[in-house]
């Protein structure tokens, strides 16, 4: 059970809308709210707190570092992680929306991500740093499926964020540790559930990445999130988890069963709160020949070309979140992958605008 003054700090998380809680003991606790760290008016957590905040997430005392999931008395949800910081015990804990939020209220591509998941088999990436509400887009494109199709779904997390309520589909959520004792086991058992769909939290290795290809091409479609800041990245990401000579087979086995991927950034709103930057891509036609050819470094030279329902760079959608006012454009130029080229491109737009209005 949770000590009193941790109960306090976690209500008042919910109540300001912080997405992150920073404890340590004998240190005054910080809240991330809209990307910023602000100080929490409070005492500072003691080992008696922090005893009773490990004993909730299942933490052993001689633990260094755990991952777990926490729910408080009022219903709050967090995802936690454990660990020591010169000897003192510290605690990071991220938020968990309880609503799981529509794609379109978050901003991300509805027809493009809905599309993928109309697929029978094949994998859908979801990737972007630490942060960027991987989570939050896959829940909500899960979330899509449930509402319009009979899938059997199967998660397998670390922790489980997400609590979903089978309304269509039907769910079966899993968590490494408790349910099942890695990814990648969690992965291989799960193609012996009849599931239509499999979630897995992350691609961490070259275990769960071998598998989740396995399952795309035994007829799943598999959804995965991963740790990349673009989608060249991403495919990168996924072959460099491969030794060398096995690639050649990897690159021949993704360009088949990639489905898309879809890259996200969150930058602060000029209107408060943050919001969702997208880069996606569709893989089809030439793609899966750059895929297979190792070729993934020109993949970005096929966004100005396609058709923007199958594919867009984050430069466009800054460009677009910029013309809005949704971003200003010290922001859009921070977030994007070249700022000189982007500043260059936008005094191009400024400059035929001007003309078109002459």
């Amino acid at each position: 059970m949770l000590t009193p003054l941790i109960n306090e700090i976690l209500r008042s998380s919910a109540e300001n809308n912080a997405s992150d809680v920073i404890l340590r003991v004998e240190t005054t606790p910080l809240f991330r709210i809209n990307g910023e760290l602000f100080p929490v008016e409070c005492a500072p957590p003691s080992d008696e707190d922090m005893d009773a905040l490990w004993n909730a997430c299942r933490a052993q005392p001689a633990d260094l570092d755990h991952d777990a999931s926490l729910s408080t008395e009022s219903g709050e949800r967090f995802r936690v992680n454990l660990h020591r910081q010169l000897g003192q015990r510290g605690a990071v804990l991220r938020r968990i929306r309880r609503d799981i939020p529509t794609m379109e209220t978050l901003g991300a591509p509805a027809e493009v991500l809905n599309q993928w998941a109309k697929s029978k088999s094949g994998i859908i990436v979801i990737a972007g740093p630490t942060g960027s509400g991987k989570s939050t887009t896959m829940a909500a494109l899960l979330d899509s499926v449930n509402r319009t199709a009979s899938r059997h779904i199967v998660t397998i997390e670390d922790p489980v964020e997400y609590l979903f309520e089978s309304r269509l589909s039907h769910f079966t959520q899993r968590e490494v540790g408790i349910d099942t004792p890695t990814f990648a086991e969690g992965l291989r058992r799960s193609l012996r559930q009849n599931p239509d769909i499999i979630f897995l939290g992350e691609v961490r290795d070259r275990d769960s990445a071998s598998t989740a290809l396995q399952a795309s091409e035994t007829g799943h479609l598999v959804l995965t999130t991963l740790h990349a800041s673009n989608v060249k990245e991403s495919i990168e990401r996924i072959e460099s988890l491969f030794a060398m000579d096995e690639r050649g087979g990897i690159r021949k086995i993704l360009s088949s069963q990639l489905l898309g991927v879809l890259c996200q950034r969150l930058p602060p709103s000029t209107q408060g709160g943050r919001a969702l930057v997208c880069e996606y891509f569709t893989n089809s036609g030439s793609a899966r020949n750059l895929i297979a050819e190792g070729r993934s470094r020109e993949i970005p030279d096929l966004f100005a070309k396609s058709d923007p329902r199958q594919a867009k760079a984050f430069s466009t959608s800054l460009a677009e979140l910029l013309k809005s006012g949704i971003l200003s454009e010290e922001t859009a130029l921070e977030f994007s992958d070249n700022p000189q080229d982007f500043a260059r491109s936008l005094r191009g737009i400024s400059s035929a605008a001007q003309a078109t209005r002459r």
